[in-house]
């Protein structure tokens, strides 16, 4: 797991042949003007997501991880807490390869991302995002999925 500024990104590019493209998709995109939604980078290897939504309650959320993608997720606006765990024997309560997503039971731990943060998730990294802090509030986030 990587978790830092935007600003920071170029630290990072290169870890993975995409990063590079990956980040500067997310420096060049106005996010404000983009809709909700699914944009292609490059094919299915490089796409982005574009989330708006409020932040719910630790009880409404279960750690998950991905074995096909790495997440670089990217607050445009908002705060929220993440649920972090390394992924070591747990066994996952649903799992759906066909979407690239299961989940566990785990206990997490928790970090704080605000609008100009990342945090980048492999597919070892248990994450539960989208968790209020004190009460719930809109998040703009956009999810770049890097295939492994």
């Amino acid at each position: 797991m990587i978790l830092d500024k935007l600003e920071n990104s170029k630290l990072y590019k290169n870890i993975h042949p995409l990063f590079s493209k990956a980040f500067e998709y997310i420096h060049k995109t106005d996010f404000s003007q983009l809709a909700d939604g699914k944009y292609e980078i490059e094919n299915d290897k490089l796409f982005a997501m574009v989330q708006e939504y409020n932040t719910k309650d630790k009880t409404e959320a279960k750690p998950e991880a991905h074995r096909k993608y790495i997440d670089i997720q990217y607050i445009h606006s908002g705060v929220e807490l993440v649920g972090i765990a390394t992924l070591n024997n747990q066994i996952p309560v649903s799992d759906e390869p066909e979407k690239d997503f299961a989940f566990y039971e785990s206990e997490t731990s928790f970090i704080k991302l605000e609008a100009g943060m990342f945090a980048v998730f492999f597919p070892d990294d248990l994450h539960m995002p989208g968790i209020k802090l004190k009460q719930s509030t809109k998040v703009k986030k956009i999810v770049v999925k890097v295939s492994v």
